[in-house]
């Protein structure tokens, strides 16, 4: 038997103000299934994004990330910081192989690679 993974949720403080920038940084649509507490990102073809509320964020790095690739990183970057993310590292295993680490506007981090 075999599963997909049909959504990657994160908790956060504010999921109607954390789904509505995820939408634009990956252009999905949003659903408010409970406005306030909980609220998708979807995308035809690709894994869910949900928002939960809760009462406080977690605290240290987050243990799971979204990696998102782009043909031009650094426009897409620029772009994503455009909306409010912030920059926090520039990483690479090689001359090959290098990708941003950026955070969202509650801290979550996530990883833009490309090329």
């Amino acid at each position: 038997m075999a599963l997909d993974v049909a959504m990657i949720t994160v908790d956060c403080t504010d999921p109607d103000m954390l789904a509505d920038w995820w939408a634009n940084a990956v252009g999905g649509d949003v659903n408010a299934v409970a406005p306030g507490e909980f609220v998708m990102v979807t995308r035809q073809g690709a894994p869910a994004l949900g928002f939960q509320r809760v009462p406080d964020p977690t605290p240290g790095k987050n243990k799971v990330h979204l990696d998102l690739h782009t043909p031009d990183k650094e426009a897409e970057v620029a772009r994503l910081v455009g909306l409010g993310a912030r920059e926090t590292g520039r990483h690479s295993f090689g001359p090959d192989f290098d990708w941003v680490v950026l955070a969202d506007p509650e801290g979550n981090a996530f990883c833009v690679a490309g090329g």
